[in-house]
């Protein structure tokens, strides 16, 4: 196995951020930053590390709800982090992520934001199942893949930020 990142927390003040940005209260934040752990693997078979709810959560079907995770990752040039529901979740809730499959690149650990990374869900179940989960579930994972580029390629952009940070248009 490479051996090629680390899983970090964010900083209590970034965390903070994000926590009032979904909650607009700064309340309850530095306790669940505390009370999160970093992802890991569940057994030595596992390709998912599973990431932990911060809160306690619950979706009626085409509700949505974004995460702030608190983890950050320092990944190794030439690989990225893809990010799904946890598999029992979408098999009996249809748990979706919104944007399909998260791609947290390796540069994303330098953004002005410490690369927090959020995940946003939606339960799209078509059977009216509401999912409930504790603080300190698992919900989604993460898989480190590696991944190449074009023979031409010359990229040279820098990036500050999530979502859309990238554009080269």
């Amino acid at each position: 196995m490479n051996r090629i990142a680390k899983f970090e927390k964010v900083s209590a003040k970034q965390f903070a951020e994000g926590w009032h940005d979904i909650f607009g209260t700064y309340e309850g934040a530095a306790e669940a930053l505390a009370t999160i752990p970093l992802p890991r693997r569940a057994t030595t078979g596992s390709a998912g590390y599973d990431f932990a709810l911060p809160f306690d959560l619950e979706l009626k079907p085409g509700q949505t709800a974004k995460i702030p995770t608190g983890i950050r990752a320092r990944i190794d040039d030439g690989w990225v982090l893809m990010i799904y529901p946890r598999s029992g979740l979408g098999f009996k809730y249809r748990l979706q992520l919104n944007n399909t499959v998260g791609v947290i690149d390796s540069d994303y650990y330098n953004s002005s934001n410490e690369g927090h990374i959020f995940i946003k869900i939606t339960n799209d179940s078509n059977e009216g199942k509401i999912l409930s989960l504790k603080a300190g579930d698992c919900f989604a994972q993460g898989i480190f893949t590696p991944f190449g580029i074009t023979e031409d390629d010359e990229a040279d952009g820098l990036r500050d930020g999530g979502f859309g940070s990238t554009s080269v248009r």
